[in-house]
């Protein structure tokens, strides 16, 4: 298996030479003096030096325009030859090769840029691409070496943190693929961009297109019948449901499963049941279906469901279709890339859609509920200690203290309202031009319960440190920088919002939070002891 991708800049294969004749053209240049002059001297030619920072931009263009002179014997208009180069029009990034990267970045590979790199006149770094696609960008001008230099190539391998033997190199030059091969670096030849993405698709295992935002490729234990399900919705959408069906899986690993389906002009979600699990999965799909339809009429931003299906004969196990909500989710609790006065007004809008879902008012026989009136709290301990010795695989002292403690403790008294269940940032999706919430998700856990449960998941981020797994936390953030309420004026936002006071068992409810979370990533633990 692969671990990382390096690649020339993301532009058309052979743009270059194209970009020479065209410049011949203009400036009745005789054919082929371009390419002559820039390799004349091999090692020492015009073009490398330059792209290895030997040279400034005004050098190169000085003995580029004397070779071209010894050349073809004219003179040539040498200033206007590096403005050629980034003209608009042939520097923007191929957007099949863009996808692809997304798609590979999306499967946890690493992707890096390793280009022969050029300056302008300005000496300003010239590299017409999007920074935020590459884990590693190494240019030859900033590292005094260029391809085929074995050297560049260890250099970006040790950047990446992979071994030779993980990574696989394109790029369009003989050369260039010889020296990275020899070092044992699978190689791709790109004479044409849909062949060179076809072999690419070949080595890795999985399609590079059909991209779609925190989704990646169908994991091969959890995939689905494509045919049975385009059967199914052409009958339940009828003349909605045309063209090719494109099935995508979202990137978490708890279930219920859910992917993303495309078909025709149509996205939409599929949240479906496992066969088998060891994870809770709180309300089954039948349950959570009608938990958002409910949701919905009561005026909750939730997804439209569009069907349900309990015949397990058509995907293996029930299952439900709603619209996906086209949106920005925030996987990052810091919110990186947003000014401190949007970061709060994101929070402020997060507590207040909490507090919407707590004052709505719907029939127990639409949500699961913990038992008796006011049990709720007694009845999930019971549940996620249950759950934890399902998955438990060796003694932990710690989840033993805590699994003793809770019930000493719990809360006297318990309000009842509709509870998420696992109410945070990544669930939530916003508009993308303003802090308004569009849909939340997530629902799995959905009860009548105590609603202080929800505002203390909600506040675990507060104590988590910044990278956790997929999660990410805020502690030791400078909040008062990033714009970024404390927990505490977090919580008061709700307590505002909600006309209530600060519990003085909070702490009981954030190590309940906790609690749970140990349990769900146990499980995860579990998974994985299974090669799942």
């Amino acid at each position: 298996s692969f671990s990382a991708l390096m690649m020339p800049f993301v532009l058309s294969p052979g743009s270059l030479p194209f970009l020479y004749i065209d410049w011949e053209v203009q400036n009745c240049i005789p054919a082929g003096t371009v390419q002559q002059a820039l390799l004349a001297g091999g090692e020492n030619s015009p073009s490398l030096k330059y792209t290895r920072g030997e040279l400034s931009a005004v050098e190169f263009l000085q003995e580029f325009g004397q070779q071209c002179f010894d050349i073809a014997n004219v003179s040539v208009p040498v200033d206007s030859f590096l403005l050629h180069l980034i003209r608009k029009e042939m520097i923007k990034q191929l957007p099949i090769m863009a996808e692809a990267v997304q798609c590979i970045r999306a499967e946890g590979l690493k992707t890096a840029v390793l280009g022969n790199s050029f300056c302008l006149l300005s000496e300003e770094s010239f590299l017409p691409l999007d920074r935020k696609q590459f884990d590693v960008i190494v240019e030859t001008r900033r590292e005094g070496m260029s391809k085929p230099d074995p050297r560049i190539y260890k250099l970006c391998l040790e950047r990446l943190g992979v071994q030779p033997h993980e990574s696989i190199f394109l790029d369009d030059i003989s050369q260039n693929l010889k020296a990275a091969a020899q070092l044992g670096i699978k190689t791709v030849k790109v004479v044409d961009t849909a062949g060179a993405l076809g072999e690419l698709e070949a080595c890795l295992g999985f399609p590079l297109q059909g991209f779609v935002p925190y989704t990646r490729s169908v994991r091969a234990t959890t995939e689905i019948s494509k045919s049975r399900l385009q059967k199914y919705l052409e009958y339940v959408l009828g003349g909605q449901a045309t063209g090719p069906l494109v099935l995508r899986q979202f990137g978490h690993r708890e279930p219920p499963l859910t992917y993303h389906v495309k078909l025709g002009d149509r996205s939409l979600v599929l949240k479906k049941e496992p066969p088998d699990d060891l994870l809770p999965v709180g309300p089954a799909v039948t349950k959570e279906c009608g938990v958002l339809k409910a949701l919905s009429e009561a005026g909750v931003p939730v997804p439209p469901v569009l069907a349900l299906c309990e015949d397990s004969s058509v995907l293996g196990s029930p299952f439900y279709v709603m619209e996906h909500r086209a949106g920005h989710l925030y996987r990052d609790v810091a919110l990186p890339g947003l000014p401190p006065s949007q970061r709060r007004a994101v929070y402020t809008a997060m507590s207040e859609v909490l507090s919407k879902i707590h004052s709505v008012k719907l029939r127990a026989a639409e949500l699961e509920h913990g038992g008796e009136p006011g049990s709720y709290v007694q009845q999930q301990v019971q549940t996620w200690t249950k759950h934890y010795r399902a998955v438990e695989t060796q003694v932990i002292p710690a989840m033993e203290r805590l699994i003793a403690w809770l019930p000493l403790h719990f809360p006297e008294s318990q309000k009842t309202a509709v509870v998420h269940g696992d109410f945070r940032l990544d669930n939530l999706i916003f508009h993308p031009e303003r802090p308004e919430v569009l849909a939340v998700l997530g629902w799995k856990f959905a009860a009548l319960g105590d609603p202080i449960s929800d505002v203390a998941n909600n506040c675990m981020a507060y104590f988590l440190p910044p990278p956790f797994g997929t999660l990410r936390g805020l502690r030791e953030r400078d909040l008062e920088r990033l714009g970024i309420p404390t927990a505490e004026e977090y919580s008061q936002m709700y307590w505002d919002h909600a006309g209530m006071q600060h519990p003085e068992n909070w702490n009981f409810y954030m190590a309940f939070a906790f609690f749970r979370l140990a349990v769900r990533l146990q499980g995860l633990h579990k998974h994985s002891l299974r090669g799942e």
